[in-house]
């Protein structure tokens, strides 16, 4: 399934970019993600924890940055990880392109995720809701470390960045989810027809 989103992101493009770099670092900004080990220059090892309506999983597994183009200042991302407790796999394939705006940078970021075994059950809405809402806290999260190293303070001496917790990121998957209905149902909201 293709997922586009994008957000901005309050500083100049070229900062963004040179936050983008450390791939660690941008790691440490999504919710649930921890890498564990780079077994090699671009290639990594970690996991994350995501919630999918009432399933939680954990899955562990490798990332590659196949392309870094300074030029249109885009990254593209391979990675693919099992549960692990063996109820699904997933693989994604990212791309990140950072555009100028006149307030800083906008990230837009196309998503190629496909899913088996427990996570394959639920429908597109569902995972494209939990997806934005992960999405949402990883660009508070780059902002607040990004502000943070413009201040001085080094990467390496930063608090991990703040994340939603499984319950949090459900609530607000959900919420979309409602409001789709709701628009579906209803129609767009009209105040003259209050």
């Amino acid at each position: 399934m293709l997922i586009k989103q994008e957000f901005e992101v309050a500083q100049p493009i070229e900062k963004v970019w040179e936050f983008c770099q450390d791939i660690p670092n941008v790691a440490s900004c999504l919710p649930g993600a921890n890498l564990t080990d780079e077994i090699a220059e671009d290639h990594y090892e970690g996991n994350v924890a995501i919630r999918l309506g009432p399933v939680q999983m954990q899955f562990a597994g490798r990332a590659a940055v196949k392309e870094r183009d300074e030029a249109s200042k885009t990254i593209v991302v391979d990675a693919a990880g099992a549960d692990q407790k063996g109820r699904g796999q997933a693989n994604l394939g990212l791309t990140a392109r950072l555009v100028p705006t006149a307030n800083g940078t906008r990230v837009e970021v196309e998503q190629d995720l496909q899913l088996s075994g427990a996570a394959a059950q639920y429908g597109r809405g569902m995972v494209s809701d939990v997806s934005a809402v992960m999405l949402r806290d990883f660009a508070t999260n780059m902002q607040a470390r990004i502000d943070a190293y413009d201040k001085g303070v080094p990467l390496g001496e930063m608090e991990a960045p703040k994340s939603a917790g499984g319950f949090s990121i459900g609530l607000a998957a959900a919420w979309m989810a409602l409001k789709r209905v709701a628009r579906r149902f209803f129609g767009p909201y009209d105040p003259a027809r209050v």
